[in-house]
């Protein structure tokens, strides 16, 4: 049965056992079945098992067929859960009571889940005083099922009732609701429209113990703006989250693109002066790259940049740079980049190339040439300050350069690229100032200007024009 691992046949086995009154003890096969119907969603199949194993060991007192606690609760979930009926329901705790099966915490949570469904609130109480009589110490189980059931047939006024008691039974500590009925309370009290009652009912709950599992149901349903309010009311009681809550409240944000509530909650994090705040910078530093906003990359990093706990390097303002030329704001690069230099972060290669790349595509050439003469002094500096030129950025300023006519600097990028031994394609070059330049005669710049002439020159020399 149990490496057939399929419904069908395990049941048509069972029945043919019972039709051949040739009965295996139950412990042998009750468990593995309920284990397949869980696997395949199908107790249904499972209830009619149950009720013709029960009835052979009542009425012909086959004790070895009398069925397990675990098998108990899965006909149980059966007729309240997929049936949602009462006398199906009654009729296996009957049983489970003829053959001395004791109840648990569970069987007693899956009635409460269908009285409250079917508004049955005697039945309610009565079930309140066999979980006193049996000795239970944690209803937890009994309330989570009440809410559910609640929940789904849309009383949210029990459902707040029911927390309520909880809170108040438990005095706010060792409350321990499933998670999956925190998401249901938030769920089900937005789509009515209910948000001011939820809060109104999370204010009435102690302890981060409730606090934590509704912040989660937020992420769930993406209702981060109600997260990051809840997350600055708890910092105002006094209470901190941990880190792991935080992160996943600001991703939560950023997936939705809620980016005001994730820098709230950011802010909250500096202030409860929590030491690692490097993950959830990093998440929003992502996000704001994946969703194209570098203006706010820009004041967020602004923001936090003497914060000694968040790391930040040269790449994250060359990000903001590059955005910021992809999209065409070349002032806002410019600025981006004088407040980087200002705050001693020093560009690199990754930081020009971006700049030069946004410069070419505006054709503004004359940006380019003011670039190169800061990167040439720095090419020219000793000691640990001086920078090496690389193949891609020798051949972004020399196109840009080329482009825009400036020979001189042309030919002192040449320079400075044989004294690093850098390999040039000449061709890209020819093919640049053929494009631009065809026209362009060394006689008009003789009686115009003869350093540029003697620069174009050199240019044409180097780069094999001069025929």
């Amino acid at each position: 049965m149990k490496d057939a691992n399929s419904v069908a046949p395990a049941f048509a086995l069972v029945k043919c056992m019972f039709k051949n009154r040739f009965f295996i003890p139950f412990c042998m096969w009750g468990d593995v079945l309920v284990e397949i119907c869980r696997k395949n969603g199908n107790f249904g199949g499972f209830l009619q098992v149950f009720n013709e194993n029960c009835r052979i060991a009542v009425d012909e007192k086959v004790n070895f067929l009398k069925p397990s606690l675990v098998a108990c609760n899965a006909a149980l979930e059966c007729c309240c859960c997929e049936l949602e009926s009462i006398t199906d329901a009654e009729k296996v705790v009957e049983t489970m009571s003829v053959l001395g099966v004791r109840p648990d915490e569970y069987t007693f949570g899956l009635l409460a889940y269908l009285y409250a469904l079917k508004g049955l609130k005697e039945k309610i109480a009565e079930l309140e005083g066999l979980i006193r009589g049996f000795g239970f110490p944690d209803k937890g189980v009994f309330f989570s099922n009440l809410i559910s059931g609640f929940m789904k047939c849309g009383n949210l006024a029990s459902v707040s009732a029911t927390i309520l008691q909880g809170v108040r039974e438990m005095d706010g500590q060792g409350l321990s609701f499933r998670e999956r009925t925190y998401n249901d309370v938030v769920s089900g009290f937005l789509q009515n429209g209910s948000i001011k009652d939820l809060a109104t009912l999370i204010g009435a709950s102690l302890g981060l113990g409730v606090y934590l599992p509704i912040l989660k149901a937020y992420c769930k349903e993406q209702k981060t703006a109600e997260g990051a309010q809840l997350v600055t009311d708890i910092s105002s009681l006094g209470l901190q989250l941990d880190v792991a809550t935080y992160d996943a409240l600001i991703e939560a944000s950023m997936s939705c693109q809620d980016f005001q509530s994730a820098f709230s909650m950011f802010r909250d994090m500096r202030e409860a002066r929590i030491p690692d705040l490097q993950g959830s910078y990093l998440t929003i530093m992502t996000g704001l790259t994946e969703s194209h906003r570098p203006e706010l990359m820009a004041a967020y990093l602004d923001e936090i940049v003497e914060d000694p706990r968040v790391e930040i390097g040269t790449h994250d303002w060359n990000s903001i740079i590059h955005a910021f030329c992809k999209a065409g704001r070349l002032e806002d690069a410019r600025r981006t980049f004088r407040r980087m230099t200002f705050l001693q972060f020093e560009p690199n290669e990754q930081t020009y190339l971006s700049l030069i790349n946004g410069y070419v595509t505006a054709e503004k050439f004359f940006n380019v040439l003011v670039l190169w003469n800061e990167v040439k002094r720095k090419v020219s500096a000793v000691g640990e300050k001086k920078m090496k030129l690389d193949n891609t950025l020798v051949d972004a300023f020399l196109y840009a350069l080329v482009k825009g006519g400036f020979f001189d600097a042309v030919m002192q990028v040449v320079e400075k690229s044989q004294e690093m031994k850098i390999f040039v394609d000449k061709w890209r070059y020819k093919q640049a100032f053929m494009e631009k330049h065809k026209k362009l005669r060394i006689s008009k710049l003789r009686r115009k200007n003869r350093g540029k002439m003697e620069a174009l020159i050199a240019f044409k020399n180097w780069a094999g024009l001069s025929a």
